[in-house]
């Protein structure tokens, strides 16, 4: 979120001075993404499809920094960035549109930016990438860097990978960072916990349901979720349209909370919203249900936008859904009373501010 912007520190009250500077610290690859919505079906082989809607963002692990920016919590974001005009779209779109501290980046001469293209029909997508693995930076006085010294941060975000051990991730524990983690598909098909070496350092797992089950070999995400609890403190299990599922196995609490139906214009990114939304949650120590709570609902606001980084919802907007999702007069009032921690944390009048959003193009010559 820009600096200049008006918000809400989710932290305010709790933030102490010998405290770390930074909250979230998360690493990975950005892409730029490119995203046609307004289709009416998959492409077909040998034809031209013409999509009615396009954007382009930030993507890749822009998707979570910027949505944890965008809710008020000081991000630090290493990645590599190409000295193409992608990359140069990309750095500025995140540091001067977003805040996000990029002091653990590096630009690298000569190589170009991914690139995703998502494609979103019936409320899936489907997606084509293209990029090289970036060279590593150049450390001249030959001291350690990125990745075996992260900066200090209250939280970082992983992504766990089968037979894959990131150093950066015990380290950041050891220095007191909280460590939620995600899961990607196991191409290997074993879904072998054993095998996800950095689970031991992890407070909080977050997959979805699919991956849960197959991790634990059960027939049930919720039970799978205990079953994840019984390996790491906090066991979050996303059931898609369904909502989600939390076992917190330090009290023995488990909650649910069902998803908020709305239209989806695009999905993309939706996941990384979910996570961001759940450590801000947990940074500011609310309890678990509303946590479950806030993160689908910055995720069901991210679906009804273009892109994945630039669809994050601000607080102005969390704000502007809680005072119009009151003015229903065949609201569910249980379905109130779930979001009515939100009226301590909202200012009795937020003023919208216009987020910057996925564009058709980049690189304007003139305000458009």
């Amino acid at each position: 979120m820009s600096t200049d912007i008006p918000g809400i520190d989710p932290l305010d009250g709790l933030r102490a001075p010998q405290d770390p500077d930074c909250d979230v610290f998360l690493t990975g690859t950005v892409f730029l993404d490119i995203i046609f919505t307004g289709l009416d079906s998959a492409p077909v082989r040998g034809t031209e499809s013409w999509a009615r809607g396009m954007g382009s963002s930030p993507g890749g692990v822009a998707n979570m920094a910027t949505a944890l920016a965008r809710l008020g919590l000081h991000t630090s974001l290493a990645a590599a960035f190409g000295d193409d005009h992608y990359g140069e779209y990309c750095w500025d779109a995140l540091e001067q549109g977003e805040g996000i501290d990029l002091s653990m980046s590096h630009t690298v001469p000569g190589w170009h930016s991914p690139v995703t293209v998502s494609m979103a029909y019936e409320g899936e997508r489907t997606m084509v990438s293209h990029g090289h693995e970036a060279p590593g930076p150049v450390v001249p006085d030959g001291g350690p860097a990125f990745p075996c010294c992260p900066p200090r941060a209250r939280a970082a975000v992983a992504s766990l990978a089968p037979g894959r051990s990131e150093p950066w991730v015990a380290t950041a524990a050891r220095n007191g960072a909280r460590i939620f983690a995600d899961v990607g598909w196991d191409e290997t098909g074993r879904w072998d916990l054993d095998a996800l070496a950095d689970l031991e350092h992890c407070q909080a797992f977050l997959p979805n349901a699919e991956e849960a089950m197959r991790y634990t070999r059960t027939d049930c995400p919720r039970a799978a979720a205990h079953a994840l609890a019984e390996r790491v403190p906090l066991a979050v299990v996303t059931l898609g349209a369904e909502g989600a599922y939390a076992v917190d196995s330090a009290t023995g609490e488990s909650a649910e909370v069902p998803a908020i139906e709305v239209e989806a214009l695009d999905p993309t990114g939706a996941g990384d919203v979910f996570v961001a939304g759940f450590v801000t949650g947990t940074l500011a120590d609310w309890p678990l249900a509303d946590r479950l709570a806030f993160a689908g609902l910055t995720a069901a606001l991210s679906v009804q936008e273009f892109g994945g980084s630039l669809s994050a919802p601000g607080w102005a907007e969390i704000a502007a859904w809680w005072q119009r999702i009151r003015t229903f007069a065949d609201q569910d009032p249980a379905a109130l009373r779930r979001y009515a921690f939100l009226e301590e944390l909202l200012p009795a009048a937020t003023r919208p501010w216009p987020l910057r959003r996925a564009v058709p193009t980049i690189g304007f010559r003139h305000p458009a």
